[in-house]
């Protein structure tokens, strides 16, 4: 308990630090959230890594295959198609025009305040709906790390993360992000040898997984169904979620973005890849866990040297808080950029702004903890939460963000009704709806069809909306 005492102190006192640092670098309100908009790839490819693994990766993914099998590994193929669709559709003309949020791009290709303005609603919310899981998460480690209890330790996470996050700004979660991305992947790579020498080899690891649950590798544990709309879920939101999306602004051109995503794939699908090793070294050595929840913490607990287990609980602990920060810096940047600002006070000073994105900051954080203290989203797999995340974004943003640079005749009130009726209709389907479609698929066909038919019965964009993102010169 020393050891890991020791190492998740000189962790948080490292992240502190980073956090005055980014303080310190911090200029203006293009440092703050958009870390200037000059990074390398090195930095901007670690950044954008790191916020993709979260504990929907560590926690969330070793659970629901611990529960329903291997076959939600497939998802992985996501990965790099959607990454792939972001650099070769999406990004040369997205970035054309430079922006600090998401909804000041969609402000400015749909022309519409009030587009912004529901944009950075819909951003807020679903926020809160994934820095949720990842709370939960950080209950977990806490718990099996400091032998506290699960709210206690969700108290002492979210505290840090709102320190460095409120103070630092986007240099912060950057700087903070390639240290997370180092210690997650060391920490993964380190863990598969010592998981495996429990059980002998990777063959013997196979078969004590198929012995002791004999549908690990069967089709049987998630539907089909699920399984691909789930697949569908996650693609569409690689190209759709704020977060990432404004990564694509902190570098600084289109070739640090090629090689930055490159990168990118290359890390997280090796990250991926041991993951999975780990979900089944879970199963064998832990066949009766009461939550697929907890396998990964008592791995890292039960099955590795101290030192070891210590830091892949602080890979587990960076990839929730490489995740939660860059969502806190966007419903900050929600709050302040894009409603304050934007609709409520108009001639409001940098100072006054950046005081409303660290109310906002602090809100977005705190509240998580409050619905969980009220029961919300408890027991309910980590993972789908994170899936639920993905759809919102994907049936909000997916098809007003592609169709803002691909198509021009896209308008204003195609894109509010895009993202109202996606939205709605995501939310109501997740209440209502059959439960083995993802609730992605209806949302996002609804977004598809009232962007083309209310686009098509208003009158076309001004020329100088679409101007900036269609000049090829």
């Amino acid at each position: 308990m020393n050891t890991q005492l020791i190492v998740f102190g000189l962790y948080f006192l490292i992240i502190f630090l980073i956090g005055l640092y980014g303080l310190k670098r911090t200029k203006n309100e293009v440092d703050y959230w958009i870390a200037g908009g000059r990074l390398g790839w090195p930095l901007g490819g670690a950044t954008m890594a790191a916020t993709h693994t979260s504990a929907g990766t560590f926690i969330g993914t070793i659970g629901l295959i611990y529960t329903a099998g291997w076959s939600f590994g497939w998802l992985l193929i996501t990965i790099p198609l959607g990454y792939w669709l972001m650099v070769a559709f999406l990004a040369p003309r997205f970035t054309k025009v430079k922006q600090l949020t998401l909804p000041a791009f969609i402000e400015t290709r749909y022309y519409s305040k009030t587009a912004r303005a529901i944009a950075a609603s819909i951003i807020l919310v679903a926020t809160i709906v994934y820095i949720q899981a990842q709370i939960i998460a950080g209950g977990l480690v806490a718990n099996v790390v400091f032998g506290i209890s699960p709210f206690q330790g969700m108290l002492i996470f979210t505290a840090v993360l709102i320190f460095y996050t409120l103070f630092g700004g986007m240099l912060a979660v950057v700087y903070t992000d390639l240290l997370q991305l180092i210690i997650m992947f060391v920490g993964s790579l380190l863990a598969v040898p010592f998981a495996l020498r429990q059980v002998g080899s990777f063959d013997q690891l196979i078969a004590y997984a198929q012995v002791l649950k004999p549908d690990t590798f069967e089709w049987s544990g998630i539907s089909l169904t699920l399984l691909f709309t789930m697949g569908l879920a996650l693609l569409l939101s690689l190209i759709s979620t704020p977060d990432k999306l404004t990564r694509l602004y902190v570098m600084k051109d289109m070739r640090t973005i090629r090689r930055g995503i490159l990168l990118t794939i290359v890390t997280v699908c090796t990250i991926n890849l041991l993951v999975f090793v780990l979900a089944l070294a879970g199963i064998a050595v832990f066949p009766s866990l009461p939550a697929g929840d907890l396998a990964m913490p008592l791995i890292a607990h039960a099955l590795l040297p101290p030192v070891l287990g210590a830091i892949l609980l602080a890979a587990v602990t960076a990839a929730m808080m490489s995740t939660v920060d860059s969502l806190l810096l966007v419903a900050g940047s929600a709050l302040s950029e894009d409603i304050y600002n934007n609709v409520l006070y108009p001639n409001a000073t940098k100072e006054k702004k950046l005081l409303i994105a660290r109310f906002g900051i602090f809100i977005v954080g705190l509240t998580p903890l409050i619905l969980i203290l009220y029961g919300v989203g408890e027991g309910t797999l980590i993972q789908f939460i994170v899936l639920l995340f993905a759809a919102l974004m994907a049936s909000s943003f997916c098809i007003p963000v592609l169709g803002g640079v691909l198509w021009k005749r896209a308008t204003k009130e195609g894109a509010i009704a895009s993202m109202i009726g996606g939205v709605s209709v995501t939310m109501l389907w997740k209440v209502f709806g059959f439960p083995y479609i993802d609730p992605v698929v209806p949302g996002f066909i609804s977004s598809l069809l009232l962007m083309i038919f209310v686009s098509l019965s208003t009158q076309p964009p001004p020329e100088q909306a679409i101007r900036p993102f269609f000049n090829e010169g």
